[in-house]
């Protein structure tokens, strides 16, 4: 069952809650937070405070993405202020399984992510520490890009080494997923996708959820139900 994991990157600051509450309406299944220092990325987003108020807003599951240097540092505020997954990058250079460790006593479930020039083996010994893989489909720090097709294979790839180990993570992608590709990252082998603009910006966001939804396979070949 694919699920869809709203990204508030793509909403509008000055009506966030309008558009938190918009995505609720629409029926996603998580509401993603992307976090950054402007440092990891070259953007500033969301704090552990923003994340507060919006655990307050919503009973919708928290997804919450930290592209920050220094996530040790951070990890637990943003636990306490009401992140039900929290997501840290590999590419970091600290102890990250233990991290992962720290985020699941902490009680979050906790997720891996990569760049889009990370290889997938670089994941081999986190994925089973992980209850979700993201794997960036455009570089991380901003919104409205377009996915990079060789991201795909890399989807592939860590789907393969999820099935490997016996793994249930989620396998997430975020970047450029629209009514048109994600139909590529859903058959590489993604169960949740983040979507921003692509939902954020449209007339009938409810329409795209269901589009997305209904979408079937059939002798290898994509169709959708009317």
């Amino acid at each position: 069952m694919i699920k869809i994991s709203a990204s508030l990157l793509a909403a509008d600051p000055l009506w966030l809650g309008q558009a938190l509450g918009s995505m609720e309406a629409a029926g996603v299944d998580w509401i993603h937070v992307d976090v950054m220092d402007g440092h990891f990325v070259p953007n500033l987003r969301f704090s552990a405070d923003a994340v507060a108020a919006l655990r307050k807003a919503t009973s919708l599951p928290l997804d919450v993405h930290l592209m920050i240097d220094n996530p040790e540092r951070h990890a637990e505020a943003f636990v306490r202020a009401g992140a039900d997954w929290l997501t840290i990058h590999q590419e970091i250079a600290i102890d990250v399984p233990a991290l992962l460790k720290q985020i699941r006593a902490l009680g979050a479930h906790p997720g891996i992510s990569i760049k889009p020039t990370t290889p997938p083996e670089a994941l081999e010994l986190l994925l089973p520490l992980v209850d979700l893989a993201l794997v960036m489909t455009v570089e991380p720090g901003f919104g409205g890009q377009k996915l990079i097709p060789s991201t795909l294979e890399k989807v592939s790839r860590i789907s393969a080494m999820l099935r490997q180990i016996g793994s249930t993570a989620h396998l997430q992608v975020d970047g450029g997923i629209d009514t048109h590709t994600f139909r590529d990252v859903v058959q590489a082998g993604a169960d949740v996708l983040v979507m921003g603009s692509a939902l954020l910006g449209a007339v009938d966001p409810a329409e795209v959820l269901r589009h997305v939804r209904t979408a079937q396979m059939e002798n290898g070949k994509w169709k959708v139900e009317n």
